[in-house]
């Protein structure tokens, strides 16, 4: 089983993110679970949500404590909570950011990587300059980092399940993915 937890903030997408990746990884006949931790979020608030992916059933409904990955959709965060709490040793960490990996003080306890999904979303108009939308950007990298899905599962997802611009955010995807 891959388990893996998203934090961002909210109004930025990241439970949509996690939606769209599940969506994209059970095209491909795998067992999925996507489901967000609320308490009483509000846009801006951090968010977490978290998805699970197996080749089989998924009985375990809780919280997952103990991540493979760690995606980060909102850089602000890192210094905000610890994101890597109960990360597994060797997890990957995959930041929304325009600095390289080494920039953060963690690079050299797990493997971090680095695609500035705010810069894509605002090229291709997702959102606005001052609150762009980063979820399928962020997305299109992880599935390139992790390997967990195809992109054309990942495109039909964001076109399935995005009624608001789905040609701006399949390309957001495709170009985090070409730059990750």
């Amino acid at each position: 089983m891959i388990e893996i937890r998203f934090h961002g903030r909210g109004g930025q997408g990241t439970v949509v993110a996690s939606k769209i990746l599940a969506d994209a990884i059970a095209k491909e006949d795998n067992w999925v679970q996507a489901y967000p931790e609320f308490g009483v979020e509000r846009r801006g608030s951090p968010v977490v949500a978290f998805i699970r992916i197996d080749d089989k059933q998924i009985y375990d409904k809780s919280r997952i404590y103990t991540p493979d990955h760690v995606v980060v959709v909102d850089p602000t965060l890192v210094e905000a909570v610890d994101i890597t709490v109960g990360l597994k040793p060797g997890g990957t960490i995959i930041i929304n950011s325009d600095r390289q990996p080494e920039h953060f003080p963690f690079h050299d306890r797990f493997k971090v990587r680095t695609v500035d999904a705010t810069a894509i979303a605002v090229k291709h108009k997702l959102g606005s300059l001052a609150a762009p939308i980063v979820n399928t950007a962020i997305v299109g990298a992880v599935v390139k980092i992790l390997g967990l899905t195809k992109l054309e599962s990942l495109t039909q997802a964001i076109r399935d399940g995005i009624s608001i611009k789905p040609d701006d955010n399949v390309k957001a995807a495709e170009e985090a993915f070409a730059r990750a």
